[in-house]
């Protein structure tokens, strides 16, 4: 290996929780195979790591170190009341003096290149200034997130009411309009703290001296045109996406679900998972078990214990220590029994979405999974629950035109049985299925297109990489 003194060495900094992590960890993998990088992970927690973060980070190549910050403490926040947002944002600004201290560590030893964080973590940019690193910016979904993010703080001075109650649909640069109701979960409250964090950020990203989006020109065409396009106080954009693991999980726990794959025909299977933190009430939890039952189609459910108070509940929370099967219906795993799986929590997603069997996908639209199954070519239903996705499950049905979305009941706000069966039958069996279906093949013929050597996305990093090597050698001389 090269020395340390000539090696770049780039620091990211992830929120808490293992979402933003897993496109952070594909990007530093391909800075460390592709350009011979030196990458570590400085990671604020409120707590023990995770499981999954210490799995993830532990698989990870020798170039590729990890450092747990000491936990901050959150003790003065009301548990019940206070957003994901907050906790997050107040998680990484509580770990800066942790943050300078690691910093001070590592440029001691190896030459610093630059310091990346995601949309939660731009107060890090004044420690990268203090340490004469480049700041950069990752964002980990869609460029229109990006754009909405980028323009929250005109938006913000624009509009005196809550965005839902606005009577016309938002514009946002780049992108189709959105009614208000469907922007990112935590503007819809602009009282609350969560809004306050989201716009201070907001803010502070142009400070970054580019920005790195997990998304690609042939899937968002007119919004990353937007983006890159010159204007005054915005940073470069790169579009270095789509980030995701693809590889072979090493995780014995889903040998059932594969070995029960293999057995169905081809296409056949609904693959139904709300992610790592989503979770359904109760009630919507019967609905969808019924509804599964009702559309007569093969099955594999990622089942979680349901939570009547919060969709995201499962986000920073540890395992479940309730049987998750205890909430289904009476009856129901008998009934369809040989058609339908159901697991409690986990399966290994890459693996079940490349799987011939698998022939749909029943999704939050969390953008980790949304990315997945474009390079898989599987087409979606749209159920999103928290954060971004209702704005990407507005883009994925009207955009673009991959997923299917069943409509919720206006009273109740459950999505009932019968829509449930009617909208898992279009996907699997009807004409409306058929075009999606056509229309995610040709994303992912452009997806493995853009990772190709001479693609967009393979070009935005090598762009990126440059900058970043000359600023190397401005520190060597």
């Amino acid at each position: 290996m090269e020395q340390p003194s000539t090696t770049p060495h780039i620091t990211i900094v992830p929120s808490p929780g293992i979402s933003h992590l897993i496109p952070l960890a594909e990007f530093a993998k391909r800075l460390v195979h592709h350009h011979s990088f030196l990458v570590t992970f400085i990671i604020p927690n409120d707590g023990s790591p995770s499981k999954a973060q210490q799995s993830l980070l532990g698989s990870l190549p020798p170039s590729i170190a990890h450092v747990f910050l000491p936990p901050v403490t959150l003790d003065d926040l009301p548990a019940e009341t206070t957003r994901i947002e907050t906790i997050i944002a107040l998680t990484l600004a509580r770990s800066l003096p942790s943050l300078r201290h690691e910093m001070q560590r590592l440029q001691e030893s190896t030459r610093l290149v630059a310091l990346v964080v995601d949309p939660f973590g731009t107060d890090a940019f004044n420690v990268a200034e203090e340490f004469g690193v480049s700041p950069f910016l990752f964002f980990p979904t869609a460029a229109m997130c990006l754009s909405l993010f980028l323009h929250l703080p005109t938006l913000d001075e624009a509009v005196s009411c809550e965005y839902r109650d606005l009577p016309e649909p938002v514009k946002i640069p780049g992108c189709i309009p959105i009614h208000g109701r469907d922007l990112i979960e935590p503007v819809q409250d602009r009282h609350n703290d969560a809004y306050k964090w989201i716009l201070h950020h907001a803010r502070r990203c142009r400070l970054a001296e580019g920005i790195l989006l997990n998304s690609f020109e042939e899937l968002e065409p007119r919004v990353i045109e937007y983006l890159q396009g010159e204007e005054p106080g915005k940073p470069l954009v790169y579009s270095v996406g789509p980030l995701v693991n693809i590889k072979q999980s090493s995780k014995s726990d889903g040998s059932e679900c594969l070995k029960w794959l293999d057995e169905q025909p081809k296409c056949s299977v609904l693959y139904v998972s709300f992610g790592s933190g989503g979770t359904l009430s109760y009630d919507q939890i019967q609905e969808l078990a019924l509804g599964l039952e009702m559309s007569e189609h093969r099955f594999l459910w990622v089942v979680r214990t349901p939570n009547d108070k919060a969709a995201n509940a499962a986000y920073l929370a540890g395992d479940s220590q309730i049987e998750p099967f205890e909430f289904l219906p009476k009856g129901f795993l008998e009934r369809t029994e040989g058609r339908g799986l159901v697991v409690p929590s986990w399966v290994p997603q890459a693996q079940v979405l490349s799987h011939s069997s698998t022939g749909g996908f029943l999704t939050h639209c969390g953008w980790n999974s949304t990315l997945e199954s474009m390079l898989n070519g599987v087409p979606l239903i749209a159920w999103p629950l928290f954060a971004e996705q209702r704005m990407n499950a507005l883009m994925l049905t009207q955009d673009i035109k991959v997923a299917l979305r069943p409509r919720a009941n206006a009273e109740s706000s459950l999505v009932g049985r019968d829509e449930i069966a009617k909208v898992v039958k279009d996907l699997m069996e009807g004409e409306e299925g058929r075009l999606v279906r056509n229309r995610m093949r040709e994303l992912k013929d452009a997806a493995a297109q853009v990772l190709g050597e001479d693609g967009s996305s393979t070009r935005a990093l090598s762009e990126l990489v440059l900058k970043w090597k000359a600023k190397l050698v401005n520190q060597l001389h």
